[in-house]
C-alpha cells in the first residue's frame, strides 16, 4: 500500500474513533456535489494545508456509509480532476484510489500540498484562497495570505525585518537587552559589540554592514513598547470580569512589551486576579489556578499563535467559574492528544527562543507538566477548543466529584491515563480514586468513571489475555 493511501485511512479513522470529529486533514461526502465552485474551494483549501489532505466519498457528514458503484466514482474522479486543472490558479495533479475501510468501498481522492502559496481560485485575485480550519474550509484572510506568501518564500514570521538600517544604539533603546541578560544569567558586557553579536546569535537582529535590522523575533520577545515595531496588536490583555461572562469588566491589564521582557510580570497578574483571599493569622493569597499551568499554557499561546490573523490579540479572561485563554490560529495537532504528541509549531524561531530562555518547558513535555499540577490540585480537567481561527484552553477551579458533569469525569479520567502512559504506567481504580481524591470505599465509583471513559472509546483494556477483574488496567485508545 502506498504511503498517502495508509495516511489516508488513519486520518479516515482518527475522524471517526474515539468520538466523530472533524479533522483538517480529511472531508467527508456522502456524494457529489453540483456545486464546482465549492468543490474548487475544498481542493484550493487542502492543496494550501501543510501536507495535503483527502476527500473521502461513500461517508455522509453522520458518518453513514453509502454504496458507491463505478459510475459514480467514474463520475467523480473527472469532475474533480477537471476542477482540479482548470477552476484554480494553476493546474494541480490529484490522485485517487478506491479503498475499504470496515467493509465498505469508499473513493478517496489525494489533494497534495503545493509548493507555492497561496493556491487560489482562476479568474479571481490572490485573496480568493482557501484553507483547511477545525474540519472546514474557511476563506484565508488578507494577512494570512501574505503570511502564506512570506513562508512561500522561505520567509517566517520571525525573520521579518520589523525596523531595517538602525544604528546600534538604536537597537539598544528599542530592544531590552538587560532583560535577555537577566534570563540567561549572565553579566552585561561592557562591551557593545560583544551585546550586538549575542543578539545577532540569538536571532534577534541581523548585521547589515555597519548598521543592523531588528527581527521581528527580537521585536516580539524583548521590545520595550511593541508599538515600537507596529505590533501593538500583538499585546497579550487579561480581563478579570465580575461574573460569569463579559457583561461587567472589573480589571485590566495590557502586556504592551515584548513576551519574553513581559512574562513573568503577566503570569503574576493572571495569578492575582485569580487567587482568593485567604485571612487567618495574616492575610493571605490562595491560588486557584496552579501557576506552572498557567505559565505552559500561557507559553503555548504565544508561541503556537498565527500572526497571520489581525484584530485578535491573546485574551486571558478570568471570569468566577473559569480561566479562559485564546489565541489566534486553529490548533495543528488533534485536541484529544495534546499531552502524548509533540506539538506542530507555527513559529519555530520563538519556540526555540523561549525553550532556550526557560519560559517553557522542552518540546512536548508542557502539557504533561500543566495536566499533572492540575490534578495534584484535585481540579476538573482543562478543556480545549479550536474553531476556524482561534484555539481556546479553559481551566475551572476546584468542584466537588457530585457537581461534575459525566463529561468532566471522563475527561479527567482520560487525560489522566494519558500522563500515566506518558510515564510507561498504566491507568488503575486505585489510580482514578486518586486522581478524584477518593477513599477506597469508593473504588465501585471510581470503576464508574472507567466504564464511562472505555465506553467513550477513549480507554482500552491495556492487557486483552487477562481476564481477572481484580487486575485490570487501562491505556489510551491510542496506546
Amino acid at each position: 500500500m502506498n504511503n498517502w493511501k495508509e495516511a489516508a485511512i488513519d486520518a479516515l479513522h482518527r475522524s471517526i474513533q474515539p468520538v466523530q470529529q472533524e479533522l483538517n486533514e480529511i472531508d467527508w461526502k456522502g456524494g457529489l456535489s453540483s456545486k464546482t465552485d465549492r468543490l474548487a474551494q475544498h481542493v484550493c483549501a487542502f492543496a494550501n494545508l501543510r501536507g495535503g489532505g483527502f476527500l473521502v466519498f461513500g461517508i455522509s457528514d453522520d458518518a453513514e456509509f453509502k454504496e458507491l458503484d463505478k459510475a459514480t466514482i467514474e463520475e467523480t474522479t473527472k469532475k474533480l480532476g477537471n476542477i482540479a486543472k482548470n477552476n484554480l490558479a494553476w493546474s494541480i495533479q490529484l490522485e485517487h484510489a478506491v479503498l475499504e475501510y470496515e467493509g465498505h468501498a469508499l473513493l478517496f481522492i489525494r489533494i497534495p500540498e503545493q509548493q507555492n502559496k497561496p493556491v487560489y481560485l482562476r479568474g479571481r485575485d490572490i485573496y480568493e484562497a482557501y484553507i483547511r480550519s477545525a474540519g472546514h474550509t474557511v476563506k484565508l484572510s488578507r494577512g494570512q495570505v501574505h503570511e502564506m506568501l512570506a513562508l512561500s518564500h522561505g520567509l517566517t514570521f520571525e525573520k521579518r525585518v520589523a525596523r531595517s538600517a538602525v544604528m546600534d544604539e538604536t537597537v539598544l533603546e528599542l530592544l531590552d537587552y538587560e532583560k535577555l541578560y537577566e534570563l540567561i544569567d549572565k553579566r552585561i558586557p561592557q562591551d557593545k559589540s560583544r551585546i550586538m553579536d549575542q543578539m545577532c546569535e540569538f536571532g534577534m537582529i541581523e548585521r547589515k554592514d555597519d548598521r543592523y535590522d531588528i527581527l521581528n523575533l527580537g521585536a516580539i520577545m524583548f521590545a520595550r513598547k511593541l508599538k515600537d515595531f507596529g505590533l501593538e496588536n500583538k499585546e497579550v490583555i487579561v480581563r478579570k470580569y465580575s461574573g460569569t461572562n463579559n457583561l461587567v469588566m472589573d480589571l485590566e491589564y495590557k502586556m504592551s512589551v515584548g513576551y519574553a521582557v513581559g512574562f513573568e510580570d503577566m503570569v503574576d497578574t493572571v495569578m492575582r486576579f485569580t487567587s482568593k483571599e485567604k485571612i487567618e493569622v495574616r492575610r493571605e493569597a490562595v491560588p486557584t489556578y496552579p501557576r506552572i499551568a498557567v505559565r505552559e499554557f500561557a507559553a503555548n499561546l504565544m508561541v503556537h499563535q498565527d500572526f497571520g490573523i489581525t484584530g485578535m490579540p491573546i485574551t486571558i479572561e478570568v471570569f468566577t467559574n473559569r480561566l479562559v485563554m485564546t489565541n489566534p490560529g486553529t490548533c495543528l495537532n488533534d485536541v484529544n492528544r495534546l499531552i502524548d504528541l509533540p506539538p506542530h509549531s507555527r513559529n519555530e524561531g520563538m519556540a526555540q527562543l523561549m525553550l532556550q530562555l526557560d519560559m517553557c518547558e522542552r518540546r512536548g513535555s508542557g502539557y504533561d507538566r500543566a495536566v499533572a499540577a492540575i490534578e495534584e490540585m484535585l481540579l476538573p480537567a482543562y478543556k480545549v477548543q479550536s474553531g476556524d481561527d482561534y484555539t481556546r484552553v479553559s481551566m475551572f477551579p476546584m468542584k466537588a466529584l457530585k457537581d461534575m458533569t459525566k463529561e468532566d469525569k471522563v475527561i479527567a479520567c482520560y487525560q489522566h491515563a494519558c500522563l500515566l502512559y506518558e510515564n510507561n504506567l498504566n491507568l488503575t481504580n486505585q489510580a482514578v480514586r486518586e486522581r478524584f481524591g477518593l477513599d477506597k470505599n469508593k473504588s465501585s465509583v471510581a470503576s464508574r468513571i472507567i466504564a464511562d471513559t472505555v465506553e467513550r472509546g477513549l480507554l482500552k483494556v491495556s492487557d486483552e489475555q487477562n481476564t481477572s477483574t481484580k487486575y485490570v488496567s487501562y491505556i489510551p485508545f491510542y496506546g
